[in-house]
């Protein structure tokens, strides 16, 4: 028997968060020799052509009334963003669609969000109580809309009981391939994946974004302790350290860590580290124990602790992924 598959389709959704499931999920048919695998459906207010973010129209297969008749095995959730003159970006949600979401996923066994549907299923009350993760532009924004939730920034997917969040753009392709090895098993997923021209992991649960780079808005004060984290990843770097740095109490430093980054200092320290670790293990034959050094992990089995909290990881399996050759 197939599977079920409900995508939500609305207007200014974004086109690949929609289509990029899809190929997955038809890539598992062109693996099987039976009939099992997905039917997938769009479904939309109305059967009227919908306008993605791309500009591209598409076709609902069937209304929202119509899907909440049925069973339904796994509801996805796209989002839509919008960005402002600044080029901030912010994500959207609308009450009758919230209302949507919640009532069909009532009638769904799993729930799954990508990019920033995270913030429809927040606004819907399916993430209270739940970790979760969106695009790093918006994971400040559901944060603070939405306390109750336990937002992780990094992760490409994550999964909390039947519910799960991916991360941005092209992790819509990872979560699904995750859907696929949980219900075909992890053999079938990756033949999908080796079709598709993917991996079937990247290695689970790697960073979606570069700390040191992350290009997200903070204060003059903020930005000032990220260049110097950045720059001192091999000092002590302690709260205290850093906040006498910032001129601020302990306590405050923690504050603006939370309040600005969503992370605690210990955090974004760690997570400094392991991206330049990253980059070392990237593009330079350094022993662990150079890295180690390098990157301020006193010792090797800190700095595979580290990648296994940050990454899903160990660093040997991440430079046999990603060296750069030539």
């Amino acid at each position: 028997m197939q599977r079920f598959i409900v995508v939500l389709l609305f207007e200014g959704v974004d086109l690949l968060d929609v289509t990029g499931p899809p190929e997955v999920f038809a890539g598992l048919r062109r693996e099987t020799d039976d009939a099992s695998g997905y039917h997938v459906v769009l479904a939309a207010e109305t059967l009227d052509p919908v306008t993605t973010a791309a500009g591209v129209r598409v076709l609902p297969d069937l209304t929202f009334e119509q899907a909440a008749a049925r069973r339904i095995d796994t509801l996805l959730v796209p989002g839509a963003v919008q960005i402002d003159d600044q080029r901030r970006v912010r994500a959207l949600t609308d009450a009758g669609l919230v209302g949507w979401v919640r009532t069909l996923a009532g009638r769904s066994r799993r729930v799954a969000s990508v990019c920033v549907g995270a913030h429809l299923l927040a606004a819907a009350g399916l993430l209270d109580g739940k970790r979760a993760t969106t695009h790093w532009s918006t994971a400040q924004q559901l944060a603070a809309d939405h306390p109750s939730v336990e937002v992780d920034p990094d992760p490409i997917f994550i999964r909390d009981g039947s519910v799960w969040t991916g991360a941005g753009i092209t992790a819509c392709l990872d979560l699904s391939l995750a859907l696929v090895a949980e219900d075909f098993g992890e053999a079938a997923a990756l033949r999908v994946a080796r079709q598709l021209v993917m991996y079937l992991k990247r290695p689970s649960g790697q960073s979606q974004f570069s700390v040191p780079i992350e290009p997200v808005s903070t204060t003059r004060r903020m930005d000032e302790l990220r260049r110097h984290v950045t720059q001192n990843v091999t000092a002590p770097l302690t709260v205290a350290d850093l906040a006498a740095h910032a001129h601020v109490s302990e306590r405050q430093l923690t504050r603006l860590f939370k309040t600005e980054l969503g992370t605690t200092p210990a955090s974004y320290i760690e997570s400094a580290r392991v991206e330049s670790a990253r980059n070392r293990l990237e593009s330079t034959d350094d022993t662990l124990e150079r890295v180690a050094s390098a990157c301020g992990f006193n010792t090797v089995d800190t700095l595979i602790r580290a990648f296994r909290r940050k990454l899903g990881t160990t660093p040997t399996e991440y430079r046999n992924r990603f060296r750069r050759t030539g």
